[in-house]
C-alpha cells in the first residue's frame, strides 16, 4: 500500500488463594538499589535504580518477578489450554496474509510455528486469489538471525519507485524502535555486498537515486534532540564515509525530531524535497527547499503535507486554517495547484478538498494511480471516500463497501487501479475485498471464525462524564443477559494521541474470554482521535483529566445499568492506555477488580528523564514547569500507590527492549507496591519490543497469563488475591 499520510475450575480457585501474588521486602529491594552505581537522585526515589534497563541488579529484579509470575499465574491449570488456544489463532495457516503491491507482485511478511520470526515472501494475484497461494520466499529473517546469533525483529522495507528493486531492510534487535538499516537486492534475494548500511538508530532513510540516499540518524554527538530522536538530515552518496555525508537540513535540539523528506507522486517521480521540524508531539513547522534556500510554509503548526494526487499537493489541518479570507475548518484536507504552490508555496491558492461532517474524522489516505482514497470515521463507523480531480474541481465518491463496521484501504497499487479493503466488526471474522478499479469492491479473502459469536450481541452506550460531555462506548456480550451485576467485564481503552479505537474482530479475547462467559468494553474516551482533532485537543496538557474522568464514568455506568460490577470489572490498557489503567486503578480503587497495566507510562514527573518521554510534553505538559507539574502531579500513578490505600492487584506488563516508554515505568511500579507489602503481578518479556512479544509463541504466553488472571480476579469465587 502507497500511504501518503506524510495498526479443572475449583482447583483453580484453590490454585489461586495458594499462589497469590508475594512482595519483595523494602530490604530486598533497598539492597538492590545498593548494588548499582548509577548516579541517580536515590533519596527522592528508592526505586530510580530500575530506570537502568539492562544494569545486572535490574536484570536481577526481572528474572525474579518473572519467576513469580511463571510459578503463580504460569501454573494455573487453564494457562496451558489458554496458550494453546492463543497459538492456533496466532500460527492459524488459513488467516488472512495481508499484502501490499510491489513491482514484483504481492509481497507478504507471514509468521507461524516454521517461521516464528518472520519471512518476506512474494506471489502473483492470480496465485493469491487461490486458497492455496503459491509463495516465493525473499527474505527468511530466521534464517539471518540463526546465521548472526541475534534476536531480528523485521522493521520494515524501504525500496527505490518505481522499479522497487534497491530496498533499505529495518532489523530491530529484539524489537526495539530503534533498528539497523541495509542494502537489499529484491531480485537476488540478498543483501548488496558492500551497499550501504546504517547502524542501529532512530530515523529513517528515503531513496534519492540509485546510489544516493537522504539519512536522517544519530551522527553521534550533537545529532539527537532531548527527545534522542535525530534532528539533522545528510546526503549520503553510494562510496563515501556516512561521516563524509554533507548536511542538507538541520533542525533544532529542542525539537522532538526534525529532518528533510521526499515528495513524490503516483508515479514514484520526486516533486519536491520538503523538511519539517517537530516543535512538540503535535505540532510541525515545514519547509521547502528552493534551490540551496529552505522556505518555511506558512501553515498552522498543528497541519501537515498530505500528499501530491492529480497534479496537486495536498494538506490536511487539525485546527482552522484561514488563507486569503477562507478559513478551512479543522480536520479538512486543502489543496493547492502543485506547479504553483514549487514556485510560491506561501502564495499559491488554496481550495477545500473535504471537510468532516459532525462526529466524522479522516483516518490517512492511499492512492492508486489515478485517484485517492480516504478512510473516513461516521460515529466510529468506517467508510472508504474515493477523491478525484475532474473539470476543475474535486468530487469524492463514497466506496460500496458493508455499512457498521471498521472499513479501510489494506493495500492500493499506485501503478494501476487496483486496491484492497478489509472490512471488520467485533463478531464477523474480518474480509479482504478486491477491485481492479472498473467496478465495484468483491470479497477476495474471509478469515474463518476463530470463536463462536452465536448469542453474543454488541451495544452502544453512552456514559456522562463528569463535566457533562456524552462519551460512547461499545460492548460486547452474550444477548438477553442477565443485568444482575454477576458479568466479567474486561473495559479497555486509550484515549490520547489522537489515536482512535475502533471494532475489530476479537479473535483471541472472543476465544478466551467471551466464550468463557466474559463481556468485552471498548471506550472512546476523549483524547483519541474517534471524532476528529477536537476531541483530542480537549483532552490534553491541562485539561488530561478529562480522559480520565471519561473512562471511570464508563466504568460507573456498566455498574449503573448492572452489566457487571466492581468485584467483576477489569480494565486494560497499553502505553497510554496503561497510564490510563493507572490513573482509572489509583484514582478509583474501588471500581474495580482486576488492572491489566502494559508498556505503561506510569512515574509522570519523571517520564521526560526516562526513555523518549520528553517527546510527549505536548501531550501531557513539563512537569519541570511549575504550572505544568500542577496538571500532572494530581493525576501521576506512581505517586498514588500509597501504603494505606486498598487497592486491586495490578498486573503489570512491560518489555525490556521497549526504547519507547521503558519499562522503568512499571518495573517501579511494582517495586513500590511491593516494598509497601502490596499485591500485584509483574512480567517483563526480554525479548520483545513496544508492541509486545517478536513471535507468536511469547504473544500467546503473554495473553494466557493474562487472561488466567482475569479469570482469577474476575471469575474465580473469591475474586482473586486475599491478603487475609
Amino acid at each position: 500500500m502507497k500511504t501518503i499520510t506524510i495498526s479443572a475450575f475449583a482447583l483453580a480457585a484453590a490454585l489461586a488463594a495458594s499462589a497469590a501474588p508475594q512482595a519483595l521486602s523494602a530490604q530486598e529491594t533497598t539492597t538492590m538499589a545498593e548494588e548499582t552505581e548509577a548516579p541517580f537522585e536515590s533519596e527522592n526515589d528508592p526505586f530510580i535504580w530500575l530506570e537502568e534497563a539492562r544494569s545486572v541488579p535490574a536484570l536481577s529484579w526481572v528474572r525474579s518477578e518473572n519467576e513469580r509470575v511463571d510459578q503463580t499465574l504460569g501454573n494455573d491449570p487453564r494457562f496451558a489450554e489458554l496458550k494453546a488456544e492463543a497459538l492456533a489463532i496466532l500460527d492459524s495457516e488459513d488467516r488472512i496474509p495481508y499484502v501490499s503491491f510491489t513491482p514484483h507482485g504481492l509481497m507478504n511478511f507471514w509468521q507461524d510455528a516454521k517461521n516464528p520470526k518472520g519471512v518476506l515472501r512474494l506471489t502473483t494475484l492470480d496465485s493469491y486469489r487461490t486458497d492455496s497461494p503459491q509463495w516465493e520466499t525473499v527474505l527468511d529473517i530466521d534464517a539471518l538471525a540463526r546465521e548472526e546469533g541475534r534476536e531480528w525483529v523485521f522493521a520494515g522495507f524501504n525500496c527505490l519507485p518505481p522499479e522497487g528493486n534497491r530496498c533499505m531492510v529495518g532489523l530491530s534487535d529484539g524489537g526495539k524502535d530503534a533498528n539497523e538499516m541495509r542494502e537489499f537486492d529484491v531480485e537476488a534475494r540478498q543483501f548488496v555486498d558492500g551497499g550501504f548500511r546504517l547502524s542501529e538508530s532512530q530515523g529513517g532513510v528515503s531513496w534519492i537515486d540509485d546510489d544516493t540516499l537522504l539519512v536522517s540518524r544519530d551522527f553521534g554527538e550533537g545529532t539527537l534532540t532531548e527527545s534522542l530522536y535525530p534532528f539533522t538530515t545528510r546526503l549520503w552518496k553510494r562510496g563515501t564515509p556516512i561521516e563524509d555525508a554533507p548536511e542538507i537540513f538541520r533542525g533544532e535540539p529542542s525539537d522532538v525530531s526534525a529532518g528533510a523528506i521526499l515528495l513524490r507522486d503516483s508515479t514514484g517521480t520526486v516533486q519536491a524535497r520538503a523538511a519539517y521540524r517537530g516543535l512538540s508531539f503535535h505540532e510541525r513547522a515545514y519547509y521547502l527547499q528552493q534551490g540551496e534556500k529552505w522556505t518555511r510554509l506558512a501553515m498552522p503548526e498543528k497541519s501537515g503535507l498530505f500528499g501530491i494526487v492529480d497534479g496537486h499537493v495536498l494538506f490536511s489541518t487539525d485546527v482552522p486554517w484561514t488563507v486569503d479570507g477562507i478559513t478551512f475548518p479543522a480536520d479538512s484536507i486543502v489543496a493547492a495547484d502543485l506547479e504553483e504552490w514549487k514556485a510560491d508555496p506561501n502564495g499559491a491558492a488554496k481550495s477545500l478538498v473535504w471537510a468532516p461532517g459532525e462526529r466524522q474524522t479522516k483516518q490517512g489516505a492511499s492512492i492508486t494511480a489515478n485517484s485517492m482514497f480516504v478512510n473516513l470515521l461516521d460515529n466510529v463507523r468506517g467508510q472508504v471516500l474515493k477523491f478525484d480531480y475532474e473539470n476543475g474541481e474535486w468530487v469524492s465518491r463514497r466506496v460500496a463497501l458493508p455499512d457498521n463496521a471498521t472499513v479501510g484501504v489494506a493495500a492500493s497499487d499506485n501503478e494501476s487501479d487496483r486496491i484492497m479493503y478489509s472490512v471488520t466488526d467485533f463478531l464477523t471474522p474480518s474480509t479482504l475485498y478486491y477491485s481492479d478499479g472498473s467496478g465495484a469492491p468483491e470479497v477476495l479473502k474471509t478469515s474463518p471464525a476463530r470463536f463462536s459469536a452465536e448469542g453474543m450481541e454488541v451495544e452502544q452506550f453512552e456514559a456522562i462524564s463528569k463535566d457533562g460531555t456524552r462519551i460512547p462506548y461499545f460492548v460486547v456480550k452474550p444477548a438477553g443477559m442477565t443485568m444482575d451485576g454477576t458479568t466479567p467485564t474486561l473495559l479497555s481503552g486509550y484515549g490520547g494521541f489522537q489515536v482512535p479505537r475502533l471494532p475489530g474482530y476479537l479473535g483471541t479475547t472472543g476465544k478466551l474470554w467471551l466464550e468463557r462467559g466474559g463481556a468485552y468494553v471498548l471506550g472512546n474516551m476523549r483524547g483519541g482521535g474517534e471524532f476528529g482533532p477536537e476531541w483530542h485537543q480537549t483532552a490534553i496538557r491541562e485539561n488530561k483529566q478529562r480522559t480520565w474522568d471519561d473512562f471511570i464514568a464508563i466504568a460507573e455506568d456498566l455498574v449503573k445499568r448492572g452489566i457487571t460490577s466492581p468485584q467483576h470489572l477489569g480494565i486494560q490498557g497499553g502505553s497510554q492506555g496503561g497510564l490510563l489503567v493507572g490513573t482509572a486503578f489509583t484514582q478509583r480503587p474501588d471500581l474495580y477488580n482486576a488492572a491489566i497495566v502494559q508498556i505503561p507510562l506510569f512515574d509522570m514527573l519523571r517520564y521526560h528523564e526516562i526513555g523518549r518521554g520528553a517527546s510527549w510534553i505536548g501531550e501531557y505538559g513539563d512537569p519541570r514547569i511549575a504550572e505544568q507539574r500542577g496538571w500532572i502531579e494530581p493525576y501521576s500513578p506512581y505517586q498514588k500507590l500509597t501504603q494505606d490505600t486498598d487497592f486491586p492487584t495490578p498486573f503489570y506488563i512491560t518489555s525490556t527492549a521497549d526504547d519507547r516508554t521503558h519499562p522503568a515505568h512499571g518495573r517501579k511500579a511494582a517495586a513500590r507496591m511491593s516494598a509497601q507489602g502490596q499485591a500485584y503481578y509483574y512480567y517483563e518479556d526480554m525479548t520483545g519490543g513496544h508492541s509486545g512479544g517478536v513471535d507468536n509463541d511469547q504473544r500467546a504466553k503473554l495473553l494466557a497469563l493474562q487472561h488466567v488472571y482475569l479469570m482469577q480476579q474476575l471469575m474465580d469465587e473469591g475474586g482473586g488475591y486475599d491478603e487475609d
